[in-house]
């Protein structure tokens, strides 16, 4: 199957309300394209939210979705971006996300990975125009074996051009992540700034994550920051917590949901944290049985 959605917003006009587009993919052994173009015309504004997902099958049911997404940011335009991916255990998902933004635009692209075998997301963001502004975030959670794989870039091609980036993850049982990002500054990104952030939780033993954030400056008169960060559950905070009678189970949950709270309480559709704070909680508590 082949198909996808084609979203128009004409010059000057603002969607108040989200655009929803849900991709449901199931059969055994086959494969799924599905592909979103959302084109926001000059002084535009618009929120579109992607939904991935497939059926908690049996084992020998598997599916490969092959996504493409492209984010078209006219000047002057805003455009609000989110994708939830929550396939069932069985499902490959392999995505590419690609956005040029125009000048004085701003793109704000969340991005939410629970489910799926292994799923790979490269989230692209061109700065084109003076004063565009990209804003990317993401939340992801992997249980069982489940690999999860995120490769990012800035790309900064004008001046006064700013990008921030936000990644939170955790894992636990025998789960992987992977992140890799880059923030380019091409040499005519004068006055440039980008920051980049990837922070990980490893839960249990048997579980690993590795974060390689990267810079690449070409500009002078720029400001770059890049930070990452991989390990377990302070023990102190554990401790502060069960030292006030919360039990150890419930302690780790409350960690969890606070070390993702500051990129959900961002996400653009809001309606939609509550629904994936209790997938959060969910992943925790199939462990704790």
């Amino acid at each position: 199957m082949v198909g996808g959605a084609f979203l128009k917003v004409p010059a000057g006009v603002v969607v108040e309300k989200p655009i929803i587009v849900l991709n449901w993919s199931e059969g055994d052994g086959l494969a799924t394209f599905p592909h979103t173009l959302v084109v926001a015309e000059e002084s535009s504004e618009v929120t579109v939210l992607d939904r991935y997902g497939s059926p908690d099958t049996h084992e020998g049911s598997r599916h490969l979705v092959d996504a493409v997404v492209e984010l078209v940011v006219g000047d002057n335009a805003h455009l609000r971006y989110l994708s939830v991916q929550e396939h069932g255990p069985h499902t490959w998902h392999v995505a590419l996300q690609r956005a040029h933004v125009g000048a004085d635009a701003s793109l704000h692209s969340s991005a939410v990975g629970l489910g799926g075998d292994y799923a790979r997301l490269r989230s692209e963001s061109l700065l084109m125009g003076e004063g565009a502004e990209s804003d990317l975030m993401a939340v992801y959670f992997g249980d069982h074996r489940q690999m999860l794989d995120f490769r990012t870039l800035q790309d900064h091609d004008a001046p006064n051009t700013r990008s921030d980036l936000l990644f939170k993850g955790a894992v636990e049982d025998e789960a992987h992540s992977v992140y890799s990002g880059l923030i380019r500054l091409r040499p005519s990104a004068r006055k440039a700034v980008a920051s980049q952030t990837n922070r990980n939780l490893v839960l249990t033993e048997g579980a690993g994550a590795e974060s390689i954030p990267n810079l690449e400056i070409e500009a002078n008169d720029v400001r770059c920051s890049h930070a990452s960060a991989v390990g377990p559950i302070d023990d102190e905070q554990l401790y502060y917590l069960e030292s006030r009678g919360v039990p150890p189970d419930e302690a780790e949950r409350l960690i969890v949901l606070g070390f993702f709270d500051d990129v959900l309480d961002r996400l653009p559709v809001p309606t939609l944290a509550r629904a994936l704070r209790r997938s959060v909680v969910e992943k925790t508590e199939r462990r704790h049985g």
